[in-house]
């Protein structure tokens, strides 16, 4: 569904030039939910703003569904972000509008897309009520929860049926109850509606609800962790998560600094090619 190859996006302001990505890797499965995580400035939000349409790659390969998001006229960037993607925002302030209610703004993207008022209705309160918020129907964003509005933000990025959710530290200005209650509505979302969903995220304990976490460092792909979920042989059900490096196209790989720094890896290092592995030494020298 989402596959982008060596990813660039530099920022200029006058002579001061910025890459926010360095030639990032990454591919989600139609129907997958991956959690992208990283520090502040590592290049996440980025991403997450090129495959919603809203900024534009320098270089590199960027496609999600049949969407190439390199070749794209404005038009066609209108069309992708009403039909392809819904976004949601941290801010929720952002993802609605003030004076209309709940039912009014998930009805909005589909004014927009032309459907009949009745398809409009039927399909808000379908929304809501997937949501658990269909008691917030005619309601104003101040009459509701901070996870109130972001269930209805979820609702309102699904309006016009979406093969692509992404969201955008959703849970950040809320609680942690109540994140775990919007992170379950996003996976609700991913189960019964078949949606892909990506979630950029800082919180670990929301990482850690999903089968794929991807980390991002300076620009690139730098690790993924895997979970499954395996029957102990008493019956209790573990979850057994496992963390790889990422190799890129060129067969660079990152290693975390607090191994580099556990075995003194500095500039140079050596390399030798085991039966079933690759060594990596510090050089002496």
């Amino acid at each position: 569904m989402i596959v982008c190859e060596s990813l660039v996006r530099i920022y200029q302001t006058g002579s001061i030039e910025v890459q926010a990505l360095q030639g990032l890797d990454l591919a989600v499965d139609e129907g997958e939910m991956v959690a992208v995580v990283g520090a502040s400035g590592s290049g996440k939000s980025t991403l997450l703003s090129i495959l919603a349409g809203i900024d534009a790659p320098t270089a590199g390969r960027a496609r999600v569904a049949d969407w190439d998001l390199l070749a794209m006229s404005r038009g066609d960037r209108v069309r992708y972000r009403r039909h392809t993607v819904g976004f949601v925002r941290q801010q929720t302030a952002a993802n609605l509008v003030p004076y209309l209610t709940s039912r009014q703004v998930v009805e909005l993207p589909m004014a927009a897309a032309r459907m009949s008022g009745k398809e409009r209705r039927i399909r808000a309160d379908e929304l809501l009520a997937a949501l658990d918020v269909a008691d917030c129907a005619d309601r104003r964003p101040a009459q509701m929860s901070g996870g109130q509005q972001q269930r209805v933000a979820i609702a309102v990025a699904l309006a016009n049926q979406p093969r692509v959710l992404l969201a955008d530290e959703p849970t950040g200005e809320l609680d942690t109850a109540t994140s775990a209650g919007v992170f379950e509505a996003m996976r609700k979302v991913n189960r019964e509606f078949g949606v892909t969903v990506v979630v950029v995220t800082h919180d670990p304990e929301v990482s850690g609800q999903v089968e794929r976490t991807v980390a991002i460092r300076d620009g690139r792909t730098s690790s993924e962790v895997l979970r499954r979920t395996e029957t102990g042989a008493d019956g209790d059900t573990l979850v057994i998560a496992e963390e790889y490096a990422v190799m890129d196209r060129a067969g660079r790989v990152q290693i975390p600094r607090e191994y580099r720094e556990a075995l003194a890896l500095t500039r140079r290092v050596r390399l030798a090619l085991e039966a079933d592995h690759v060594t990596i030494r510090s050089d002496p020298s």
